[in-house]
């Protein structure tokens, strides 16, 4: 019987693959709705008045100075999810090439590398971004930056141990007699066969990340009004009135959060079973 590629495993993974189906939705959601249905998060509607219910002309209601919180929650789900992929891959392009000069060349390279990870994550993660993000201002770009580059740990350490197991194999110790240069070797021999654990930890590290920035956001400390994203949406909570008697305003983006990690999740565990080597079923099935 001939073994199943990879992608045919995912998609027997019906978990997975409804997980994939929602974030996709999400994506297309928050990506076209607004310019579709022509809303404006920033928009105030005085004739529905401040902390509107919802009604036809606004589903979700209206904020505290009278904008649609529909507009408000799809356009602070790009903010959101924008956030949560990019830092991912920005983890990805720092941890990646950092992992496997520290498993490939060892020696000062592999202490160097290791230590620096070994204080990364020594300090409680919260407490450092909230003063990086502090120090260099509550935007967008810089809660990318910050998480990205501070979540290059995970991703090194999982390179970097499995290059110190590729490197003895028989393919890299003859291209290394060939006289084959080190960065090719890295390209085309190491890297291709210690990538697959990465692409099953870089949905989990998109949702921490998009946790990372909600919890920022609900702080104060994230991205701040006007512009929308779900952590600041559930800043209303704060509100004793708001958490008791409209709930609406919050449940919708709490909602959103948990709907996303999870789905990130889903497809963390559906991509760890199709790239196992040792497959031998799907819980999904």
């Amino acid at each position: 019987m001939l073994s199943r590629s990879p992608w045919e495993r995912f998609r027997s993974d019906r978990r997975a693959v409804a997980c994939l189906l929602i974030l996709c939705a999400e994506l297309l959601a928050v990506l076209l709705l607004p310019p579709l249905l022509g809303l404006e998060p920033n928009a105030s509607d005085l004739g529905a008045g401040f902390w509107a219910p919802p009604s036809a002309a606004h589903p979700l209601g209206t904020d505290d100075v009278g904008r649609d919180l529909l507009a408000r929650l799809l356009c602070g789900g790009r903010v959101s999810l924008l956030i949560g992929l990019c830092s991912a891959a920005l983890s990805a392009l720092v941890g990646i090439p950092l992992g496997l000069l520290a498993g490939y060349r060892r020696g000062a390279w592999e202490f160097c590398l290791m230590r620096l990870a070994d204080v990364f994550q020594s300090f409680p993660s919260i407490v450092l971004v909230l003063c990086l993000v502090s120090l260099v201002g509550p935007s967008a770009l810089n809660l990318v930056l910050v998480l990205g580059l501070l979540g290059w740990t995970g991703i090194a350490r999982l390179v970097y141990g499995n290059t110190l197991s590729v490197r003895e194999k028989e393919y890299v110790l003859a291209a290394r007699a060939l006289g084959g240069r080190t960065g090719r070797i890295l390209r085309s021999n190491v890297l291709p066969n210690v990538i697959a654990p990465v692409w099953c930890a870089l949905p989990l590290r998109a949702g921490r990340a998009i946790l990372s920035e909600s919890s920022l956001s609900f702080l104060g400390v994230g991205i701040r009004t006007p512009q929308a994203s779900w952590g600041n949406l559930i800043q209303y909570a704060a509100s004793l009135p708001v958490l008791t008697g409209r709930p609406w305003v919050w449940v919708p983006p709490g909602l959103c959060i948990i709907l996303t990690v999870l789905c990130l999740q889903g497809i963390g565990d559906g991509l760890r079973d199709a790239l196992d080597p040792r497959y031998g079923g799907h819980r999904g099935k």
